[in-house]
């Protein structure tokens, strides 16, 4: 019996809880990206579908991001164990009291952009001057008032909501963007690249580095097993993701019809690929997971400089993740 016992205990050491059979063993949590299923989420998707999550001892449920359900008000109220979210987001929440950490950094550079029609005059910033521009609202404010106030230039902000119709329609001389996702849309509204002046927050001295996945200061704490393990799988799960488009695209599009999202494959290829710039800039793979210190630096100096936090939070406190 005794033989039996020290076999057991062996075997507990060296396979944990997943010896015993099941999903009973592994450990659940729950998960919200900012948006709706789309490849901008692709990796998380890809972790569940491929099983890394379970594979690290870990029984994810993937909800729905979105405004209906805000992703660091469902950490701050515990209906999410994780999330992503923009640094710009989080180091205001940081800033204002709400304990959460940065695990992860999986966006590097910044995919906010402006858009201009050529036909309309406007080829370099200064052409800006005056004229109306589409804003979201936000924290996607951040980056263009940021220019602006840089470069002196005086704009009539339009606040601007979930279309670009105003910008197809003329009622805005230029309208903000992301580069994976609206400026895709414009090209299949009938725009040909050479009609469009582009510009990108990352050329500009404001690269913000974007989607970043997050916990409360308190579930590292009390869990960080189980946080390095959710990142692991995450990581791994957008290597495969980008390594394996056509498969990836198949599961994306899966998730999104589910939601009646009314996506079509084509804008998620393009979406994907972006992506894949974005995460890797440079081809730089090495950078996945990491957030730089002075990308966050400037992050913090530029909301200081518009009044939106008093306090830069210690970037030692802010990031948790690998160095």
């Amino acid at each position: 019996m005794k033989k039996v016992i020290l076999v057991l205990t062996f075997l507990w050491a060296l396979f944990g809880t997943n010896l015993v059979g099941g999903d009973s063993a592994l450990t659940h949590v729950t998960f919200v990206p900012q948006w709706v299923p789309q490849a901008q989420f692709a990796g998380y998707m890809m972790a569940f579908e491929k099983g890394f999550y379970k594979n690290v001892g870990l029984d994810v449920e993937i909800l729905r991001g979105g405004p209906a359900n805000p992703p660091l008000e469902s950490l701050k109220s515990g209906l999410a164990t994780f999330c992503t979210a923009w640094i710009s987001t989080a180091v205001q929440q940081r800033a204002a009291g709400l304990k959460l950490v940065n695990l992860a950094q999986i966006v590097q550079r910044s995919a906010l952009m402006l858009i201009a029609k050529k036909s309309s005059g406007i080829n370099t910033l200064n052409n800006l001057d005056g004229r109306r521009i589409g804003l979201w609202q936000g924290d996607f404010r951040i980056q263009p008032l940021a220019l602006f106030k840089m470069r002196h230039l005086d704009v009539i902000e339009i606040p601007m909501y979930s279309t670009v119709n105003l910008f197809l329609k003329g009622g805005v001389d230029a309208i903000s963007a992301m580069w994976y996702n609206e400026y895709h849309t414009l090209l299949n509204s009938g725009f040909n690249q050479d009609e469009l002046t582009t510009f990108f927050f990352s050329d500009y001295g404001l690269n913000f580095p974007e989607d970043g996945i997050y916990c409360l200061e308190k579930t590292l704490n009390e869990n960080p097993k189980v946080c390095e393990s959710f990142v692991q799988a995450s990581l791994k799960g957008w290597i495969y993701a980008l390594d394996h488009q056509d498969e990836t695209l198949d599961v994306v599009m899966s998730y999104a019809d589910a939601a009646h999202t009314g996506t079509n494959r084509a804008h998620q290829m393009w979406m994907l690929a972006r992506m894949k710039d974005l995460i890797y800039p440079n081809g730089e793979k090495s950078l996945l997971g990491k957030l730089d210190q002075k990308q966050y630096e400037l992050v913090t100096k530029t909301l200081q400089s518009l009044q939106l936090i008093d306090k830069q939070p210690l970037f030692t406190d802010f990031y948790r993740g690998r160095q």
